[in-house]
């Protein structure tokens, strides 16, 4: 990271010599440049190879991009790859065996990928429910029904007996965001976390969610020090759960 595109070159330049120098070689096709709208666009060049400028890109695991609404896109791409696990697993879950074993395969094989990295998402309720929308979809067809024969959601869930994504995601994020507030070290989770980049005035309109929004309303602008008490957390988790389970 670096705060113009000269001194990033700059930095690969050196970790390129840097690599060389072990017996290491970096993977140009695989190294990108991303900028935000207050860096001027220009190119960025190491070993002679121009590294290629993108909106976005996956590295470890999720999409990565800049701007507004910059989790839309990573949530339906885990929709996607949640559909095709699903699928690798469908002979599973058409087949005739007790429905608890189905659900065990779809809480431990499909949901960890829907949910993945869930902790750094910042929710809303658009996001919700697009993933528990998924969900229901694969819920009735694990079941064989479809939405004409108007069974209501309660009690395709009392059928599946599958763990509430949202539920999932929400305690994943409530559990991180005690663990970040809890370290004492001078890790980077916990630089970014109190990281303010803005500075003076913000655009018009609605100002873009944060990833603690959701969190202050549960437990007030002070959670990071509310995070210390284990318990007191703890207990504070099942309001910040059931305000996201309740949703759509």
């Amino acid at each position: 990271m670096a705060e113009t595109l000269e001194e990033l070159g700059e930095m690969l330049t050196d970790l390129n010599d840097a690599s060389k120098q072990v017996g290491l070689k970096m993977n140009m096709d695989k190294t990108k440049v991303m900028s935000n709208e207050h860096v001027s666009s220009s190119p960025v060049t190491v070993g002679g190879v121009t590294i290629e400028v993108v909106d976005q890109y996956p590295y470890l695991g999720q999409v990565i991009r800049l701007g507004k609404s910059n989790f839309d896109k990573e949530v339906a791409r885990r929709i996607q790859l949640g559909w095709a696990a699903f699928g690798k697993l469908r002979h599973i879950f058409t087949e005739n065996i007790p429905q608890c074993l189905k659900t065990k395969v779809f809480n431990q094989c499909v949901l960890p990928v829907m949910t993945y990295g869930a902790e750094t998402w910042c929710f809303t309720k658009g996001l919700i429910h697009k993933l528990r929308v998924a969900q229901r979809a694969m819920e009735r067809a694990m079941l064989g029904v479809s939405l004409r024969d108007r069974i209501r959601n309660e009690e395709i869930r009392r059928r599946t007996k599958v763990t509430d994504i949202a539920k999932r995601i929400s305690t994943l994020k409530w559990q991180w965001a005690g663990h970040v507030a809890r370290r004492a070290d001078d890790r980077w989770s916990r630089k970014v976390l109190e990281w303010r980049p803005r500075v003076g005035k913000r655009r018009v309109g609605r100002p873009p969610t944060r990833w603690s929004d959701d969190l202050r309303k549960v437990a007030g602008s002070r959670w990071m020090q509310m995070a210390g008490d284990r318990l007191g957390w703890r207990s504070l988790g099942e309001a910040y759960v059931q305000q996201w389970t309740t949703e759509g």
